[in-house]
């Protein structure tokens, strides 16, 4: 089922906007969609969706697509979450990371990727030179 405005919220999570409110928590429903900007403001893409560690829980990568067309041949470029920080001025995450670093990036395509293959969340992480945080998780 696809998360609408009205999709019933559990009690004590906010249902207001991604940016509205002083909640700590938003739905990964709403963090799909959300823009992403380089350094200097430049827009690099948007969330098509997140890899969440089944165990810990913990996000692993926020995942943008880019090509295709009516959804068949897209390409899914995983950013390595700790390298986005959202900011409310925005209205979505900042990152360090340029459009031509995404574009150049390990990619995957469609649903039958391996993501036990630890030698390519190596290769990603090294690509952004970003810290794996969660990898000792997988």
């Amino acid at each position: 089922m696809e998360p609408t405005e009205s999709t019933p919220v559990p009690s004590g999570i906010s249902s207001g906007p991604a940016t509205g409110g002083n909640s700590k928590l938003i739905s990964s429903g709403r963090v799909q969609g959300t823009e992403v900007y380089g350094a200097n403001g430049e827009h690099v893409g948007e969330i098509d969706h997140l890899m969440i560690e089944r165990v810990s829980g913990h996000v692993a990568y926020a995942v943008m697509s880019f090509g295709g067309f009516l959804g068949m041949g897209k390409d899914f470029y995983p950013i390595p979450w700790n390298s986005l920080e959202y900011d409310t001025t925005l209205d979505g995450y900042r990152t360090n990371i340029t459009r031509e670093q995404v574009e150049g990036a390990p990619t995957y395509q469609g649903q039958t990727f391996d993501w036990n293959d630890d030698d390519w969340h190596r290769r990603v992480h090294d690509h952004y030179k970003a810290k794996p945080s969660y990898l000792h998780y997988l």
